[in-house]
This record gives C-alpha cells, structure tokens and sequence, in this order.
C-alpha cells in the first residue's frame, strides 16, 4: 500500500537532525525526499562518527534513511537555478539553515513562491526567526538551556545536566513536520503553499507548557524533578529497588490501595493522610516509606507483582533492553529492513501506525552526492552539462 503522501516531493537542505530528522519523517509517510548537499562535505551530521576508527555516522544514518541525495553548491548562481527548477515541482522544502542564509542566496520563500506558488518552505532555526536572538546560531544543548528545561533536570543538589538525547532537536522537527502536515492540508482548499517555521525554542517550551503555566499562574517556577516531577504530589517517581530502579507513574485513588498492598504494606491503605489525590502534608513522609519498601525487592519482581495488581509502572531500562523489547518489534518501533544490495539490517521504526496508509522506514542512508545525475536528468539536465556542472565544482 502507498503512504500518506504518496506522490508527495519534498526538497530537504537540512543540516544534522532538526531538519533531516523531519523530512526523514515524511520519507516514511511516503514521500519522495531529495536531500541537497555541498558537493565534496555534505551534512555535518555525516561528520559525527560512531568512533575514532568507524567513520560510520549515526546521526546521518537515522535522521537521512529513505532519502536520496544530490550534491549541489546552492551558493553557486547555477547551482541556486538548478535548484528552482527543482522546486518548480516540488510541494516542500525543508531547511534549517541560520534565519537570511537562503535569502542570501536568492531561494528563500518569496524567491520560490514567485515560480511555485503552492510550495511550502519550512524553516527550522535554534531562537525563532524573529527577536534579538534570531540571528545566532545554535544546536541542541542551546534549546534545552535557552528553553529552561535543564533547569529542572536532576536532584537540587546537582549541578546542570542535559538530557542525554538529542531532545531539544528531536521536538522541533515533530514541530516542522506538524507544520508542513497542516500546510499541505491548507493548501487544498487554498491553492497556495506558505511559509512553516519552528525552532528549538519555541519546541521547548511548548513541551514545557505545563510548567510554564503553572509559572504564569503561580508566579512559582517548578523546581528541579527529585527523582519525580516538582508540581505532581503523589506516588510519582523513581524508586530504587535491590538491583536497578523502577518508573511508578501516578498511582490513581482506585488503585491506590492494590499498590500498596503489592508492595506488602497493607497499612498505609488505612492512613487517613493517603486517600486524596495528591498527598502535599504527607508527601515526603510517604516518599520515605516507598523508597524503603522498594529497595526490599529486585526490579523483576516488582513488576510482577505490580502487573498482578493493575497499577502502572515502568522497570528504568538502558537503551540494550529497549533494543531486546520484543514488544517494540512488534509495534514497529525497530524493523529489520534489507538495503539496495538485500543485505539485512535494522533501523529505528517509526513511532506512527496508519491503517490504510502505513508508513515505512527507509533501509539505508545515502552516500553523498549518490543520486545527483539521476535527479538532475529527471528535470532535462543533460551529459553535456553535467560534466560542465562536476568540473566547476556546482555539483
């Protein structure tokens, strides 16, 4: 069955994951990307190698699988034209270059909406493409900090620590993609593309919107997380057990009971201070008597015993046990795919499941520059030009 944008052509000229990570995205939902790159480099992604002698690259691997990549020199006054043929075709561009950059070089969204009304640009940047700060330079760790979410990660007595994935990215380029989604269901009642953008800023405190409302309601900004979250007084945290950690998020009132047995102190069931929702007068007293309670036990067996019971719960794994999670095989989170040459292999899946319109993750990750003749004959580029083209570098 085809995707959900079947038929679909995204142009990408993106750099390290915000913008690869979501046109990688539409890739799976079936659309034809073609990743523009800087003949001879390339995404910097592909420069972040898995180790000092494998000059493999993870980033580019799992933010550019499914695409196909043309290497073209938008700086070049050729190159920048080729490009607008391109686009004249084309439903999307996705980019995360410095807010001005594609101005600069004459294909920002005025420029293409002149020969391509219905196109849409997504923009991604680091601070938003307007303000004081618009036109710095960023990555990841400049979101989570700039966005406050560092602020609350950790114990109070730790010093600032991000989270360790790329989250801050990742987000902004759900953002761009929810984005170019809804332009491209806008434009068919409109007709006409239109400008899309996100930043990682903006990403985080988005995902921060609970807290930042709680800010502007209370005056109180919420504090650091303490193995929980600051603003849920409950049974909500990380608890040690006798061999690793376990995730308990939220024991509700019909099931508080159940839980409290399964954690073989039936009496806390009876304690008048318990019964609510929250539990702000007895909460660190209660917090003292789960952290006991759990240390007593190893993690298998507390979700057992916590599976028996109904109540929610989640061991704390490292991502060698999500990989050995045969649940997040069958739900398609990992796949094993076979590349050009049928080789086997395994990728990250991806995290959405359509019914009539499934999507697919690409095998493998194109080499640099590997479909620059096959893109550019498809819009008339002949032998001629092509040699003229590869000899002054435009490709």
């Amino acid at each position: 069955m085809s995707g959900p944008l079947d038929g679909i052509r995204v142009l990408e000229a993106g750099l390290l994951i915000q913008g690869p990570q979501a046109a990688a995205l539409l890739a799976d939902m079936g659309a034809d990307v073609i990743k523009i790159e800087l003949p001879d480099l390339g995404d910097q992604g592909r420069y972040i190698h898995v180790g000092p002698d494998d000059s493999r690259s993870a980033v580019y691997t799992a933010c550019n699988r499914g695409k196909r990549s043309v290497a073209l020199d938008l700086r070049h006054p050729r190159g920048a034209g080729i490009f607008k043929t391109l686009a004249k075709d084309a439903d999307v561009f996705v980019s995360n270059f410095k807010p001005g950059t594609l101005e600069t070089w004459g294909i920002g969204y005025d420029d293409l909406a002149q020969i391509n009304p219905g196109i849409i640009c997504a923009q991604g940047s680091t601070f938003g493409p307007v303000g004081p700060d618009a036109d710095r330079e960023g990555a990841d760790l400049a979101g989570q900090a700039a966005g406050g979410l560092i602020s609350t990660i950790g114990r109070d007595q730790d010093t600032p620590s991000p989270v360790g994935v790329f989250i801050a990215d990742h987000i902004a380029s759900l953002n761009l993609a929810a984005g170019i989604l809804a332009a491209l269901y806008a434009r068919t009642s409109t007709g006409r593309g239109q400008r899309v953008e996100a930043s990682l800023l903006g990403g985080q405190i988005w995902a921060q919107a609970t807290e930042f409302t709680h800010l502007m309601l209370t005056n109180e900004p919420a504090k650091r997380a303490n193995d929980g979250h600051s603003l849920i007084k409950g049974v909500y945290g990380i608890f040690e057990t006798a061999d690793g950690w376990i995730a308990i998020p939220g024991v509700p009132p019909h099931a508080r009971d159940a839980f409290f047995i399964a954690l073989d102190r039936p009496d806390l069931t009876l304690d008048d201070r318990l019964q609510g929702i929250a539990v702000h007068g007895a909460f660190d007293w209660l917090m003292d008597q789960l952290v006991t309670a759990f240390k007593t036990q190893p993690t298998e067996h507390w979700c057992r015993v916590l599976r028996e019971a109904g109540v929610r719960y989640a061991p704390v794994r490292n991502h060698r046990q999500v990989l050995d999670d045969s649940g997040a095989w069958d739900n398609g989170y990992f796949a094993a795919v076979g590349d050009a040459e049928g080789e086997p292999g395994h990728v990250v899946g991806t995290p959405i499941r359509m019914s009539g319109t499934p999507l697919a993750p690409g095998a493998t990750a194109p080499a640099l520059g590997a479909h620059t003749e096959e893109v550019l004959r498809e819009i008339g580029i002949g032998d001629a030009e092509l040699a003229v083209l590869r000899e002054r570098k435009t490709i």
